[in-house]
């Protein structure tokens, strides 16, 4: 069994239509507390603790926690609280380039062991006119992401490139993933429907 320690519709969605078919348990983590000296080891912490939270509560199942953040200056941005953070956030970002740094924890629940690592893409944002970010804004979808956009949804048109696994960018690294799955001892095709 294989279980998705988040609530992201994108982490689920990747994983389905890479033919697995995850139970999706939302850990219920409280990131306010959480803090590390860069956003990568923010988002591993972030993502260990949603991991470490829901395979507590099982006996088996292979556990996939997640925390996506923008790295913009080597200042860590996460989901905009308000329509006004993420009009400020596209200004701040816009013609820039920044890393996505995605946590992946992946908890064996049967023996308690785990496989832990960042997956970073690299982000190349395009340059939106004022009244396209409020449009964008506007939508709600950069309230609801890391970094206040997307790459599969209306934010992929303010995207010029990236540069690394755009998987990562939508939430999951599936060859990361598949990784930490060995480094447990088991194949990811094992779980394929």
């Amino acid at each position: 069994m294989i279980v998705l320690a988040s609530a992201s519709p994108a982490r689920l969605a990747l994983l389905r239509s890479a033919g697995l078919d995850p139970k999706v348990i939302v850990s219920g983590v409280d990131e306010e507390p959480f803090t590390a000296h860069s956003p990568a080891a923010l988002s591993l912490a972030l993502a260990k603790a949603k991991a470490t939270a829901v395979a507590d509560g099982l006996d088996e199942g292979l556990v996939i926690g997640c925390d996506s953040i923008l790295e913009l200056d080597g200042r860590p941005y996460g989901k905009p609280a308000t329509q006004e953070e993420a009009v400020e956030r596209w200004r701040l970002m816009r013609g820039r380039t920044g890393r996505l740094v995605t946590g992946h924890c992946v908890i064996d629940a049967a023996s308690g062991r785990s496989a832990a690592e960042v997956a970073t893409t690299v982000v190349r944002f395009g340059q939106p006119s004022e009244e396209e970010i409020a449009a964008y804004v506007e939508t709600g979808e950069p309230l609801k992401v890391a970094g206040a956009f997307t790459l599969d949804g209306r934010g992929g048109w303010f995207v010029e490139g990236i540069d690394g696994d755009h998987g990562n960018v939508l939430g999951i690294s599936l060859p990361l993933v598949r990784d930490l799955f060995a480094e447990l001892g088991y194949a990811v095709t094992s779980f394929w429907r």
